[in-house]
C-alpha cells in the first residue's frame, strides 16, 4: 500500500530546497544533475582503491576493507527492499506548488523513501574511512553533496535522502562489525595466493 506522508514540515523543507535551486544558475543545475552519478562513481573508484591499498596490510585489515563493497552491496538490496515497503510517492509528483524538479520526475512506481544514492554514497564513503582515514575529508563531503543533489534535482524529500544515509552507514558498520574476524583468514590465504605478504606475515 502507498504511504502518503499528511503535509507538513518535510513538504515545506523540499519547496525551499527547489525553490532555491530553481534560482540557481544554470551551471549549478549542470553540476547537481551530472555529479548525483558521478559524485557515486567516484566514491565506488575511491572504494576500489582503498581496497587495492590494502592488500598487503594484516589480514583483518585486508577482510575490512574488502567487506566494504560487499556491505555498500547489502545496503543498496536493503534501501531497495524499503522501497517496496514503504512505497513513498516522489515529491516532484506529490508535493503541490513545488518547483518543477531539475530533472525529469521518476516514473511512477520508483518509489522515494530511501534515497538509493544517498544509501550507497553514505556506504561507500564509511567504508572507506574505515580503512583510509585520511581519505575522509574527500569522502565524506563529496557523500554529502551527492546525497543532497538528489534534493537539489527535485526528485527526493530530504527524509529520504537522511534514512538512505543512515542506512548505508549502519550497514557498513555492522558487515565490519561482525564479519571481518570470520573473513580475515580467506583474506590471509587470498594474499598468500597472490604473492601480497602482510606486515604480519
Amino acid at each position: 500500500m502507498s504511504s502518503d506522508l499528511p503535509s507538513g514540515p518535510h513538504d515545506d523543507l523540499y519547496r525551499s530546497v527547489t525553490d532555491a535551486a530553481h534560482d540557481a544558475p544554470d551551471w549549478l543545475h549542470v553540476l547537481a544533475e551530472y555529479g548525483t552519478e558521478g559524485g557515486l562513481l567516484v566514491l565506488l573508484a575511491l572504494l576500489a582503491a582503498a581496497c587495492w591499498r590494502m592488500r598487503r596490510a594484516e589480514p583483518l585489515a585486508l577482510a575490512r576493507a574488502l567487506l566494504g563493497p560487499v556491505a555498500v552491496a547489502v545496503a543498496y538490496a536493503l534501501s531497495e527492499a524499503v522501497k517496496l515497503v514503504v512505497r513513498e510517492e516522489r515529491p516532484c509528483r506529490a508535493v503541490a506548488d513545488a518547483a518543477a524538479p531539475i530533472v525529469p520526475c521518476p516514473e511512477p512506481g520508483d518509489w522515494s523513501f530511501p534515497s538509493n544514492h544517498a544509501t550507497i554514497a553514505a556506504a561507500s564513503a564509511v567504508a572507506v574511512v574505515l580503512v583510509w582515514r585520511t581519505a575522509a575529508w574527500l569522502v565524506l563531503p563529496l557523500a554529502v553533496l551527492t546525497a543532497f543533489s538528489r534534493v537539489f534535482l527535485g526528485v527526493h524529500y530530504p527524509h529520504d535522502v537522511a534514512a538512505g544515509a543512515l542506512l548505508g552507514a549502519a550497514v557498513v558498520l555492522l558487515v565490519t562489525w561482525a564479519a571481518a574476524r570470520p573473513a580475515a583468514g580467506p583474506a590471509a590465504r587470498a594474499q598468500a595466493r597472490l604473492g601480497y605478504t602482510s606486515p604480519a606475515s
